[in-house]
């Protein structure tokens, strides 16, 4: 018994936990490049400073000469699959829907939501031949952006993440949103 005992001990100091956590980094990267895509929004490059032929030239020699007392270290980088058959198919319904959608945010009809959906502000300025129209495009929206989540979330093996990619994108929504949309701030709506 006392062999037993010693030998549970030691199966149970063995264990070994392993523990992933979520990429955080890499999921505001993804939620940007997707938003982006969705919103056909191509970013302007900022100009870089020009250096003179010696300032080159020295800058060449200093990082030479750093590299070979201190190699550069190639750390991995956490990355997020954001490509599946699944998410394609909803950034394409996305894409499509936003051309309907871009005139609402610009009308303020639409706003976005502190959890990154989108909701109507407020019913009653919307044009009543235009209300059915705007409830099912931010209906649909908001039904393909949760679909969205779980995608990312199976693609990447872990469901469990959906929650936190979704706060993700919320930010990122907000983040992406052009100058004059509005978007919920401490419960209010604010304009960008």
């Amino acid at each position: 018994m006392k062999k037993l005992s010693i030998f549970s001990a030691l199966l149970l100091t063995a264990c070994v936990t392993i523990n992933i956590y979520f990429p955080a980094a890499a999921a505001e990267k993804a939620a940007d490049t997707i938003i982006k895509d969705i919103q056909s929004v191509t970013p302007v490059p900022k100009p870089k400073a020009e250096l003179n032929n010696w300032q080159k030239t020295a800058m060449q020699w200093l990082d030479k000469s750093i590299n070979l007392i201190i190699p550069a270290a190639q750390a991995a980088e956490a990355d997020l699959t954001i490509d599946s058959n699944e998410i394609r198919q909803l950034r394409t319904k996305m894409e499509s829907r936003f051309s309907n959608l871009s005139g609402f945010y610009t009308a303020g009809y639409i706003g976005i939501q502190a959890d990154g959906l989108l909701a109507i502000r407020e019913a009653t300025t919307v044009p009543l031949q235009e209300r059915n129209a705007v409830n099912s495009l931010v209906g649909a929206e908001n039904a393909d952006r949760n679909a969205l989540y779980q995608a990312i979330a199976n693609a990447n093996g872990h469901p469990d993440w959906v929650a936190d990619i979704k706060a993700t994108f919320a930010k990122r929504w907000i983040g992406n949103a052009q100058a004059g949309w509005w978007y919920q701030s401490a419960g209010n709506w604010v304009q960008k």
